[in-house]
């Protein structure tokens, strides 16, 4: 699977006093769209820790395009933009309710051995799963 959404509403702990979200916060929602794209596949971030692997962001950007406010339900959508080797990208797209375009980014993640703290390649428990 290369493409997974996810939904989510707006906190009022995720706003400014205009009741518009903090810039800061789209970063944790492409991590909640990421981590359920991930779990998606039967692999969650607890299990590739137990197993030695840990996944750093090493890049993020984000474009912001629309205001989100309170109480908005946003759709986010990754998805994976190649075959992960040492590292994993990502393409992100935010709309609210309305099917309007909040925010689109992308990341890039590596694989890191937690024994060693070196880059390592992608597991193959999540390579066996994807639709490369």
């Amino acid at each position: 699977m290369k493409k997974f959404s996810t939904s989510i509403r707006v906190r009022y702990g995720e706003t400014d006093q205009m009741g518009v979200v903090y810039h800061g916060n789209y970063a944790t929602y492409f991590e909640v769209a990421r981590t359920e794209w991930l779990r998606s596949l039967g692999v969650t971030y607890k299990y590739m820790e137990d197993s030695g692997i840990m996944l750093p962001v090493i890049s993020l950007s984000f474009n912001f395009i629309k205001s989100a406010k309170y109480d908005d339900i946003l759709t986010i959508t990754v998805e994976l933009k190649k075959s992960p080797l040492v590292k994993i990208e990502f393409d992100y797209e935010i709309v609210n309710q309305n099917k309007e375009k909040i925010s689109t980014g992308n990341s890039v993640l590596a694989f890191i051995n937690m024994e060693t703290n070196k880059p390592t390649k992608c597991p193959d428990y999540i390579l066996e799963k994807l639709d490369f």
